[in-house]
Order: C-alpha cells, then sequence, then structure tokens
C-alpha cells in the first residue's frame, strides 16, 4: 500500500521532489559537472587533448615556413645546353677555295634554282612567270633564292654535291649549292591572271552536264641580282 502511493506522488507533476533518503535507487548521484574543462576530464583523456593541439601547432608553423630548398638527387643535375646554340658552318675544300675566285672573276652568271623544288635556269635581268601564285608577297618584295644545284659562267661550272642514288630514289631530295657561296635576288613585279577557263564535264548514260571555272593566277619575278662571292665575303 505504501509503495503505491509512493509511486503516484512521483508521478504527479504538482507534488514537489522527495528526499533523496526516501529514494534507494537516487544513492549513486552526484553533483560533479559533466562540463568538458580540462580540469574535469580524466588524466589520460587531458594529456590526448594536449597532444592533439600541439600536433595542430606544429602543422600551421610547418605551412607557413617558407619551401626548403631540395639537396636530393635533383639538385646536383647538371644545366642542359641552350636550345638555339648553333655549330660553326662547314668549312670548303680546297678545291673550292682554288676555284672560286677564277669562278667570280669570269662573268655574267647563271643559277639554277629551285622554287618549291621545281628548277629554273636563271641569268640577271630575265623575267620569271611562275606556274603558280604565290602566298604572302606584294609587288615590289625582294626575295633572296638561296636554293640552287648548279652556279656557272662561260668556262666554269659549279656544281653541288651529289648524294648518293640510293638516297636520291628513297627521299627525292636534291643536293644544294653551299648558299654562302652566292647570290640571287628577285623583284616581284605583280600577279597575271589567265583567261577565265570553263570545261564541260558529263557521264555516261547522265543528262546532266557539269561547267567547271579555272582562272589561274601566275606570280611574275624579275632577277635582279646573280652574283658569286668571294672567299673575303664568304669567311
Amino acid at each position: 500500500m505504501l509503495t503505491k502511493s509512493l509511486k503516484r506522488a512521483l508521478l504527479d507533476s504538482r507534488w514537489p521532489m522527495p528526499p533523496t533518503f526516501l529514494l534507494p535507487w537516487a544513492a549513486g548521484l552526484t553533483t560533479v559537472s559533466h562540463s568538458t574543462a580540462a580540469s574535469n576530464l580524466p588524466p589520460p583523456l587531458v594529456s590526448g587533448v594536449s597532444n592533439i593541439s600541439r600536433q595542430r601547432e606544429a602543422l600551421q608553423q610547418d605551412q607557413r615556413a617558407p619551401p626548403r630548398a631540395s639537396s636530393g638527387p635533383l639538385a646536383s643535375l647538371p644545366e642542359l645546353p641552350a636550345a638555339n646554340a648553333t655549330s660553326s658552318p662547314p668549312a670548303l675544300s680546297q678545291s673550292v677555295r682554288e676555284l672560286l675566285p677564277v669562278l667570280q672573276a669570269q662573268g655574267p652568271h647563271y643559277i639554277v634554282a629551285h622554287l618549291y623544288d621545281r628548277p629554273y635556269l636563271l641569268t640577271q635581268g630575265d623575267t620569271l612567270r611562275l606556274p603558280f601564285h604565290m602566298k604572302d608577297v606584294e609587288p615590289g618584295d625582294i626575295l633572296r633564292l638561296d636554293r640552287a644545284s648548279i652556279i656557272g659562267s662561260r668556262d666554269y661550272t659549279l656544281k653541288a654535291a651529289t648524294a648518293p642514288p640510293a638516297l636520291n630514289q628513297s627521299t627525292g631530295k636534291v643536293s644544294y649549292v653551299d648558299d654562302r657561296l652566292f647570290v640571287c635576288r628577285a623583284v616581284v613585279m605583280g600577279v597575271e591572271s589567265d583567261p577565265l577557263h570553263v570545261e564541260e564535264k558529263t557521264k555516261r548514260r547522265q543528262r546532266k552536264v557539269k561547267r567547271v571555272k579555272s582562272k589561274h593566277r601566275h606570280t611574275i619575278l624579275r632577277i635582279k641580282e646573280v652574283r658569286v662571292r668571294g672567299l673575303e665575303e664568304v669567311e
């Protein structure tokens, strides 16, 4: 009977809290604060918190510190040579040294110049009509033709060194004379156009006729200078 009245008194909110000596299960209650302050934590937990704070401080100092120079194998690598370093031009042969002054003294000279792998026999004062339109040039521009396979006069001829036949057949390349030995300049005179040409194309058993229009343009060059340089200019 006493037990039921006691439970009813505890459940009723209007009644105040009974004294603790009447509650046998409240004998183990304590009044210690459960805050997370360091003074209230047990010794092992306090030491763990201090270690975490030290690690955070050390990480912040490492991030603020400037980067150190690496002392590994990368620091001892040798310096690479400059990319624009060019080798010296090849020396002239003894036969060229002996006969070049003779070729220079005898004029006029002619040259077999190559433009887009096409050879043209030229002398000073000639007018060259190219079978194509040269891009990025305007009338009045001066062009230097630095690819030639033959330079000659009335009695002397200077040819480029012949490459092996297997190399010429496989690559289709032509050997050229050293561009230090001659000077060939051309002036762009203008551009000429062919008359309009209309060609009709048909197919067998078809009534459709296709008309193709073509009007080619040609660049006109005038050879301004053709001469052979001396040994003093070459060297």
